[in-house]
């Protein structure tokens, strides 16, 4: 889609492109064109005047609150804005293995680790015999 943009954006490319096309098919794409310029205008406009009416609500309000005597202080303004949540605690882990004097835990969540993956697959235990 690039290239095609380049011959498109290009006057001479778009030229050498559209020589070959006769009157007919060249009114055809220009009709084309100009339907696609009229809609992408339409929704302009319309995004421009739902800007303007969502700045004069907002102006409107604002204008309330100066007559009432409020300010966004005593609306809770710094309440409004949330707050980054909270991580949570890690999970306890749900099994134990030692090796070579070394304890190695796992919740049960995630990648099963290496050495319980191990004993699983070649000694023949189930992970039941893990469990904390």
């Amino acid at each position: 889609m690039n290239e095609f943009l380049e011959i498109l954006m290009h006057g001479r490319r778009f030229k050498a492109a559209v020589k070959e096309l006769s009157l007919e098919d060249l009114n055809e794409l220009a009709g084309k064109l100009n339907k696609i310029i009229e809609e992408r205008e339409a929704n302009a406009e319309e995004e421009q005047a739902a800007v303007a009416e969502r700045n004069a609500k907002i102006e409107e309000i604002r204008k309330q609150m100066e007559a009432v005597g409020l300010s966004l202080d005593d609306l809770g303004g710094s309440a409004a804005v949330k707050a980054a949540p909270k991580k949570r605690a890690p999970r306890p882990a749900k099994y134990k293995i030692m090796v070579d004097g070394e304890e190695v835990t796992w919740t049960g969540q995630g990648r099963m680790p290496t050495v319980f993956k191990n004993e699983v697959e070649n000694k023949g235990k189930s992970m039941d015999d893990f469990l904390i």
